[in-house]
């Protein structure tokens, strides 16, 4: 399907890329998508994905309902794929989501409420004062 997708961009990451990306795939090769545990599925829809050569990568939420083994898994992929592709992350988890990030914007009722580097993102406070409301510690920074 990835290289469907991709049409007639040239290809950035290839199969081995993919298995290089995730070792544990490998052995995993023949088995069919229902029979794949619900990291190993994270791991073979961003694999797909980066068949597709994309000029912008968009994952909705990539360590939700991972094992904290496998989100690491996915996390340090994500830090080699972003080398050479760009990547549209949207993630509850700010601690993985800022140390991949360069910059972030913290939503609230689907509005921005705070955005900047990922080091100025990364003072917890700000944030979790942007999802209680409060203006007032969001205005001081």
């Amino acid at each position: 399907m990835g290289e469907v997708a991709r049409a007639d961009r040239a290809a950035v990451f290839g199969y081995d890329d993919v298995y290089d990306l995730f070792p544990a795939l490998t052995r995993l090769r023949d088995r069919m998508g229902f029979a794949l545990s619900g990291g190993e599925q994270q791991m073979v829809a961003i694999g797909r994905a980066l068949i597709a050569s994309p000029r912008l990568l968009m994952l909705d939420e990539p360590s939700l309902g991972l094992a904290p083994s496998v989100t690491r898994v996915v996390y340090a992929a994500l830090r080699e794929i972003k080398s050479t592709t760009a990547m549209l992350l949207v993630e509850q988890s700010t601690t993985d989501a800022l140390s991949l990030a360069d910059r972030g914007c913290v939503l609230a009722a689907g509005r921005p409420v705070l955005e900047g580097t990922a080091a100025e993102l990364s003072d917890r406070s700000l944030i979790v004062a942007s999802y209680l409301g409060q203006r007032d510690a969001l205005s001081d920074s």
